[in-house]
């Protein structure tokens, strides 16, 4: 049966008013929001910032001076007498010369290269000379030599050494008490006795000491033939690492 213009008019008008209804259900609808994507978390394989390598001038800035030490302290007149005299000596063990050469060398470490300052200073009423140096080196090499300094007092406890005047010496190593401070430490006093020409017993007494802090080390050694006071050296300890410290914490590159 055909279809009259009147059923066409109410189709039509039934699909508009469905197309409207779905429009407006549409429209009513809120979207759904997109979520930011999620912070990348840094990765956990990445390498930590290498440290800061100490300058030149940081390292000459953190020496210890006769102002920090006091009177009678003063600015080196030049190397003491006794250094060529008594300290120029071998002997049979090779680590107890090593120890020796160390101590005429004034270097623990072997001569590594890196920073490295180094300032002296006389006590004339003692007769006492102090060389005191601030390095920067592998911290690894720090570490083995402040463990063959530990084992000195046990290989090298007593032990002969001839100088280059063929005087033989009496040399003894004992472990010297340091104040607890920096990361890792170790200290000596060598005494090394003979006689004078006249026959008079003459004794040089050493106190050598290091100390690693974090990545950087003070050596300090103290030697004299007269009274030789061990607080001359921990004063210079204590004193230097504190201003290493200080000289680390202000973060400058220059000073």
């Amino acid at each position: 049966m055909p279809r009259t213009p009147t059923r066409l008019l109410a189709a039509a008008a039934l699909t508009a008013a469905a197309l409207l209804t779905a429009t407006a259900c549409t429209a009513g609808t809120p979207q759904a929001k997109q979520k930011p994507p999620a912070p990348t978390k840094p990765s956990a394989t990445g390498s930590a910032p290498a440290p800061r390598v100490l300058t030149q001038a940081q390292a000459q800035a953190a020496l210890v001076t006769a102002t920090d030490l006091g009177e009678p302290w003063a600015p080196t007149q030049g190397a003491a007498t006794w250094r060529d005299g008594l300290l120029k000596a071998t002997t049979e063990s090779p680590e107890c010369r090593r120890l020796l050469d160390a101590l005429y060398a004034d270097d623990l470490f072997g001569g590594n290269t890196g920073t490295r300052a180094v300032t002296g200073l006389d006590d004339p009423l003692d007769q006492t000379q102090l060389r005191y140096q601030v390095l920067a080196l592998n911290t690894s090499d720090v570490d083995r030599t402040l463990a063959w300094l530990k084992s000195l007092p046990r290989g090298c406890g007593r032990f002969t050494a001839v100088t280059a005047h063929g005087a033989v010496q009496g040399v003894t190593v004992r472990e010297a008490d340091l104040p607890r401070v920096g990361d890792a430490q170790q200290g000596l006093r060598v005494t090394l006795s003979s006689e004078t020409a006249d026959g008079e017993p003459m004794v040089l007494t050493m106190d050598v000491a290091a100390v690693r802090v974090g990545d950087d080390t003070i050596a300090v050694s103290l030697g004299g033939l007269g009274d030789v006071s061990p607080d001359a050296t921990r004063a210079a300890v204590e004193t230097g690492v504190r201003r290493l410290t200080e000289i680390r914490k202000s973060g400058r590159a220059q000073i």
